[in-house]
């Protein structure tokens, strides 16, 4: 069983055009859609589209529809009511597959309310074996309610704590990466933030060279496990993605990479590769086998509509090719 925790989920409204976005202009927008979403929540409905036992906690009262979304997508949930209605975001999508995406905050949270959050969690994690920490937080969490929550699953749960992985940005990501969790999921843009935020250092090359440098995404990684970090994927776009084990494993990074997509939609592709990921290293499969796993869901994700995830017979592992990356300096 993998679980998820988004503690600030969303209604993901996606608008299709037909044409590039024109600000100030009238559009007509030909196809649109409207998913339960957020990053955890996005992993489960990626791995439960793939057959995985997985179940997504989250707040959000019962008819919300986040909630009535999941249950009709057969996503198993459980919920804390929160007595007010969670955040919708809405992504527009060009026909080039360039996404413009405007997110709400989200409901405010109290001290009760959070610690009802992380009551839910703890009760439901021991015999897990992944807990994924995910999406941004709602107003009312501290920035270091991820680290808390790793620190309090370990200490709680025993032998029974499951491994916990972290997917958010900014000061969430960095105070939970010093909690030292099993896995991160940074993009491009995220781990450099993430490097400056814990060393004081402004790395120096941008998001978008480091997308197309694998060696300098593995050597960012290496450089933020000086901090707590243990293993980290990090997510390059349509350049691929790298894997960089923890050090306890003695093993060096590696990178995967496809031929050219037609992208539809990026928005959920990064959640879909981490499922991905997850679902084979649950498996007991190598890290080659489940990077490749994880490429190929992330893949098919892009080609599909808004936040649609993919189903098994849409997974193309064969023509993703995996080496090993040499890190020779840091950026």
């Amino acid at each position: 069983m993998i679980l998820t925790f988004t503690p600030n989920p969303s209604l993901d409204k996606t608008v299709e055009l037909d044409a590039p976005l024109s600000p100030g202009a009238v559009q007509r927008a030909p196809r649109n859609s409207a998913d339960p979403g957020g990053k955890g929540v996005n992993v489960s409905r990626a791995l439960s589209a793939a057959g995985v036992q997985t179940r997504a906690i989250l707040p959000g009262d019962p008819g919300d529809p986040v909630l009535t979304g999941l249950d009709a997508l057969d996503v198993a949930s459980l919920s804390l009511p929160i007595g007010t209605a969670l955040r919708t975001n809405i992504t527009i999508a060009d026909p080039d597959g360039t996404t413009t995406k405007i997110n709400e905050a989200g409901p405010q949270f109290s001290a009760e309310d959070q610690q009802r959050l992380v009551d839910l969690v703890l009760e439901a994690a021991p015999g897990a074996s992944w807990v994924v920490l995910a999406g941004s937080l709602p107003p009312g969490l501290p920035t270091d309610f991820y680290a808390q929550l790793i620190l309090r699953l370990r200490t709680e749960c025993g032998d029974q704590a499951p491994r916990l992985a972290v997917d958010t940005s900014g000061p969430p990501l960095a105070a939970g990466a010093a909690a030292s969790p099993d896995l991160i999921k940074p993009n491009a843009e995220e781990l450099l933030e993430l490097v400056e935020l814990l060393s004081g250092r402004t790395p120096e090359i941008t998001a978008e060279e480091l997308e197309t440098d694998a060696a300098a995404a593995a050597a960012l990684a290496r450089e933020a496990q000086a901090f707590g970090v243990r293993a980290a994927l990090v997510t390059l776009g349509a350049h691929g993605a790298v894997y960089v084990p923890s050090s306890s494993e003695g093993a060096e990074p590696i990178r995967a990479w496809g031929p050219p997509i037609v992208a539809r939609s990026t928005v959920g592709a990064g959640d879909a590769s981490l499922a991905g990921f997850l679902l084979a290293d649950q498996a007991g499969d190598s890290p080659e086998h489940a990077l490749r796993y994880a490429m190929g869901m992330g893949r098919a994700a892009a080609e599909l509509p808004g936040s649609a995830m993919p189903t098994p017979d849409l997974i193309a592992t064969d023509i993703i090719e995996t080496h090993l990356v040499n890190v020779e300096t840091t950026p």
